[in-house]
């Protein structure tokens, strides 16, 4: 007589060669295919830490239901997804993401779609988010933004199938379809330009250390240095807010030698420098001379109207979302390379009064 079968505590996980079924997740998550099926159309009956557990099976084995899998060229899309990490007072505040958001709305109304905006407090909770939302069926795709270097959010986004386009250089990305623009190429004209003016005590403050655009234009601002032999280079992270700004601005003008001109990752910061160079008697450009990223309506109020290297963010808000449906559709892959933010010198910088 045979012995009988050893009982085993857990499932089997199927075998590499096997295709991942429904019965599979059910068995794994300890539920019924029922539940399971209830989970992904995000249909009552089953608790929230029981639909964390099945879609944490999913997850593990690998498997997606066949409505999400498949193309969804041929299914109407009428949610696009995007989620900010960044305090709500801030994005209120900041003009870059009210342009952006108003771009990509553009395109969204000619195709009759919504936009789902949600802002997180960190790239675990966004991921959680995203998966939520696609697996729920909430969106039929994503727009990805502020990607740092090593991003955590790229392999478990990847792994969920879900259409997204990725803003930023392609280096970040992970692989997505992406949509970008050279600031290396930007901030080594704006460093360039401040030069040429006679300035050589020239400082960046800049966003997030972190932030992979923030790290671009933190290595191309060395580097352009270097190469115009001007030493000391001093560049100052921080968070993109007006008081962080005007934190990082007193801090160089009270430091030894002064620097003679600013470059600011936005253009909140470098109203907030302003402010701070008058508040210590400074003349601006006399003084100090002082320049923002992303030209604003912002930068052109303040006095003297704020240098900038402009893009136009509505339009790249538009070519963003405009490559999210082509991803949905299969028509864009790879990464789009769109208008380089260029100078726009107006009244806050000039030649420094001293060398």
């Amino acid at each position: 007589m045979s012995a009988p079968p050893t009982p085993t505590s857990a499932p089997a996980a199927p075998t590499p060669r096997s295709r991942v079924t429904i019965t599979d997740v059910a068995a794994r998550a300890g539920v019924s295919k029922g539940a399971v099926s209830m989970a992904f159309n995000n249909r009552p009956g089953v608790s929230r830490t029981t639909r964390e557990r099945i879609f944490e099976a999913a997850r593990e084995l690998g498997w997606t239901p066949h409505q999400t899998a498949r193309s969804l060229s041929s299914r109407r899309v009428g949610i696009v997804g995007l989620a900010i990490c960044r305090p709500a007072r801030l994005l209120g505040l900041e003009p870059f993401y009210m342009e952006f958001i108003s771009g990509i709305e553009d395109v969204l109304a000619e195709r009759s779609c919504s936009l789902l905006l949600r802002l997180v407090r960190d790239l675990d909770e966004e991921t959680v988010l995203y998966e939520e939302w696609w697996r729920s069926r909430t969106i039929g795709g994503a727009i990805l933004v502020d990607f740092h270097r090593q991003d955590p959010r790229i392999a478990p986004l990847r792994a969920l199938g879900m259409p997204a386009v990725a803003v930023g250089h392609p280096s970040l990305t992970g692989g997505f379809p992406s949509v970008w623009t050279d600031d290396a190429s930007a901030a080594a004209e704006a460093v360039r330009y401040l030069a040429a003016l006679g300035h050589r005590r020239i400082a960046r403050v800049g966003g997030p250390a972190g932030l992979g655009h923030s790290g671009i234009r933190a290595a191309a601002f060395e580097a352009t240095m270097a190469e115009l032999g001007l030493n000391g280079c001093r560049q100052v992270s921080t968070g993109f807010a007006g008081e962080e700004g005007a934190r990082a601005t007193r801090s160089l003008l009270l430091g030894p030698d002064r620097p003679t001109a600013i470059v600011y990752d936005n253009d909140i910061m470098a109203v907030a420098g302003a402010a701070v160079a008058s508040e210590m008697g400074l003349v601006v450009p006399d003084d100090v001379s002082l320049l923002a990223w992303d030209d604003s309506q912002l930068c052109r109020l303040t006095h003297p109207p704020m240098s900038a290297m402009s893009h136009d963010v509505h339009r790249f808000g538009e070519q963003v979302a405009r490559a999210l449906f082509g991803v949905i559709e299969g028509t864009h892959k790879g990464a789009l390379q769109v208008p380089t933010p260029s100078l726009t010198p107006r009244g806050s910088t000039g030649p420094p009064r001293r060398a």
